[in-house]
């Protein structure tokens, strides 16, 4: 029986995701939700009355009270709230992306490396079941295929989808081909915020590895999927369904379907931001690096600012704009305009010039 002690938590941020957060440590017998902070105190006090624990409008003040705080505020405050935390030596959960920025990423790492407390970024793809599976079977990827595509969210306007959402698929990428990256490739448009809404970048490898990843928010329903093709197999993983299956060669030459099988690797369904706390919490305990360390967000922050970056040279940043019809019709008019850029530079590097 473990007889450690409960791990007391604080949450900072008490918006969508501070809301998952807190409501999931107060159903673990591991941990003890010992006070939530927000700017917003009366928001921060409704958690509170709702999960039995203290309210605070200064995050500071939690601090006395806690082993560990999990930080769920905006991506610009990650970096300040973080630091403070890590001054008062209190082990740090931090929402994705690490921060806004490659510079306070790296005070991040250089600070808790120096405070000797446990960094660990809230990438929760990777604590994802279906995830967890696939990458049981992984052995060197030739081509990776992932697409994210969901609903349009209002509060995450402030950001482009790449660093919103595409910034999982870069992390796990990154996480199964072990290679150093030779060139990447990006296109976005901008619908219905001042950033890009849908995105896709196709990454090459030093390896020969290419990996394609799109996001896209501008989609009435929820899609994540993700494709693995290798030397000996084809995985087709389904996030939401959790459903996997694996394509194999039953023989070294194939002549007909016969000669392929299909396999369902049985998944073992899980909460995964439960399974990530569980992770910081057995980091803790026993002083081990988390598998979203501080580096490793750090690696995927860089990647992503860099393609968020290249898409820029699209323009097509509209502010002020309001969801109309006639927005839609402009914004589709923009897709097309991306897409003849794209398909016009690809055809220039192939030495092909348009007529």
């Amino acid at each position: 029986m473990d007889t450690r002690k409960k791990i007391k938590f604080g949450v900072i941020g008490a918006g969508k995701i501070g809301n998952y957060h807190c409501r999931t440590l107060s159903q673990m017998e591991e941990t003890e939700l010992v006070a939530i902070a927000d700017i917003n105190h009366a928001r921060a006090q409704k958690l509170g009355w709702k999960y039995n624990a203290m309210a605070y409008q200064d995050y500071k003040a939690i601090f006395p009270q806690v082993d560990a705080v999990i930080i769920a505020v905006p991506t610009e405050f990650h970096a300040s709230t973080a630091l403070e935390a890590i001054k008062k030596k209190k082990h740090v959960l931090i929402e994705k992306p690490i921060t806004d920025s490659v510079e306070d990423a790296k005070l991040l790492l250089e600070a808790s490396e120096k405070a000797g407390i446990v960094l660990q970024v809230g990438h929760v793809e990777r604590f994802n079941s279906a995830v967890i599976e696939t990458m049981k079977y992984i052995k060197k990827p030739k081509f990776v295929a992932i697409e994210r595509l969901g609903p349009f969210d209002p509060r995450v306007a402030g950001i482009g989808v790449t660093l919103d959402l595409m910034i999982h698929d870069i992390d796990l990428v990154l996480a199964m081909i072990k290679s150093r990256i030779e060139s990447f490739e990006a296109i976005g448009a901008s619908l219905l915020s001042e950033h890009e809404d849908i995105a896709n970048v196709r990454i090459r490898f030093k390896n020969g590895a290419v990996a394609d990843i799109t996001a896209s928010r501008i989609t009435l329903e929820k899609s994540r999927r993700m494709r693995v093709y290798q030397e000996d197999s084809y995985i087709s993983v389904n996030y939401v369904s959790s459903l996997m299956k694996i394509y194999r060669k039953k023989n070294p030459v194939v002549k007909s379907l016969d000669d392929i099988e299909v396999v369902f690797p049985k998944i073992e369904t899980k909460q995964p931001i439960k399974e990530e706390i569980l992770h910081f919490i057995d980091c803790i305990n026993n002083s081990k690096k988390p598998l979203a360390s501080g580096e490793r967000g750090l690696e995927a922050l860089k990647l992503t600012l860099e393609i968020t970056e290249a898409l820029k040279k699209y323009e097509l940043k509209q502010p002020n704009k309001l969801f109309s019809k006639n927005s839609l019709f402009q914004s589709l008019v923009d897709v097309g305009k991306v897409t003849r850029v794209f398909i016009e530079e690809k055809l220039k590097d192939s030495g092909i010039e348009k007529s």
